[in-house]
């Protein structure tokens, strides 16, 4: 079964730690719920910026946190 991962990374790509601690997820959904839940405080504890991952496969990235201010 794929596991579905995120990647936490600084504005230049520096991975950081999250301040929110991931689950594996078992589905790319369940994923994108998860960090649609928890970007506020991810963005709060210092991630800039996410990449998703099944397995080691980039899906998507990097995604900013940081809300449209236009």
């Amino acid at each position: 079964m794929a596991a579905w991962t995120w990647r936490f990374e600084k504005a230049d790509g520096t991975e950081v730690q999250p301040a929110v601690q991931p689950e594996e997820f078992t589905t790319q959904g369940d994923a994108e719920s998860w960090i649609g839940e928890q970007w506020k405080d991810l963005l709060e504890g210092g991630a800039d910026q996410v990449r998703l991952f099944e397995d080691a496969t980039e899906i998507y990235g990097p995604m900013s946190l940081h809300a449209d201010e236009s």
